[in-house]
């Protein structure tokens, strides 16, 4: 039986859908792409075994197990993962939430809270179904926020701003399964996303349509930090420590 695989389709993941798609591993799975906060609802519900989960949602997974040395992680500015506005920071008194994400929600209130000191509304926004307005607030991720950043008079870097606070790097997202699987397919999926990594220039020509190649090169191999270190296992340990109690009395370490 082939290992179900939840996967997201922004520009961040190209290496590793690229790997996926093009190395033996891919007659070993079946592979899907869903928003970033489906993955875990995926793999919570049995639906898949194996995910690139939000952080945030990863203590929500029965029996979770972090399978690989490579994440989606920033060791400086991420720039897909943007709080933007028509005001600055101190000045904002409502911030419209991304549905899709989780961990950048978590992260903006753990920042409001305890490193810019405001108290904000927090509002859901559904991206696909408004339009933004340029004088509002909004939390946006991968794609979006590469896209429309731009439009908006203050723009912070969510990663930029943990790390600010922290002086440790952040992780976004783990390859998490909820079961244990057989070494020597977890052998052949890090082969499959370590070739993935080899072959950057590749993975971008899948989003040829929607950014520029140079542009879509540099954030690959400059805004995203791919390889799950141990300062980052130190930075996620961190960011867990600051989660609400309800978040914080599932996790535990996963080796």
């Amino acid at each position: 039986m082939k290992v179900r695989v939840s996967a997201i389709s922004y520009l961040n993941t190209a290496p590793f859908v690229y790997g996926l798609e093009n190395h033996p591993v891919s007659g070993m799975i079946q592979l899907e792409f869903v928003p970033p906060a489906i993955t875990a609802a995926k793999l919570i519900s049995g639906e898949a075994d194996l995910g690139l989960v939000p952080v945030a949602s990863i203590p929500y997974i029965p029996n979770p197990f972090i399978v690989s040395e490579y994440c989606i992680g920033a060791e400086g500015r991420v720039a897909s993962v943007l709080l933007c506005s028509g005001r600055e920071v101190k000045d904002i008194e409502r911030i419209y939430l991304d549905s899709e994400s989780r961990t950048s929600v978590l992260l903006t209130r753990i920042l409001c809270r305890d490193y810019w000191n405001i108290s904000p509304e927090f509002v859901d926004f559904n991206f696909s179904e408004n339009s933004l307005d340029t004088d509002e607030s909004y939390i946006l991720i991968g794609d979006k926020a590469l896209l429309n950043s731009e439009k908006f008079r203050y723009t912070y870097d969510l990663a930029e701003q943990w790390i600010s606070y922290k002086r440790l790097p952040f992780v976004f997202a783990c390859w998490t399964s909820n079961k244990e699987l057989p070494e020597q397919f977890l052998k052949s999926f890090n082969e499959a996303l370590a070739f993935g990594m080899a072959n950057i220039e590749r993975s971008a020509e899948r989003f040829s349509a929607v950014f520029d190649r140079e542009y879509a090169l540099d954030y690959l191999k400059n805004n995203i930090s791919y390889n799950f270190n141990a300062d980052k296992r130190k930075g996620l340990s961190e960011f867990w420590s600051l989660a609400p109690d309800e978040l914080k009395s599932r996790v535990r370490w996963f080796g």
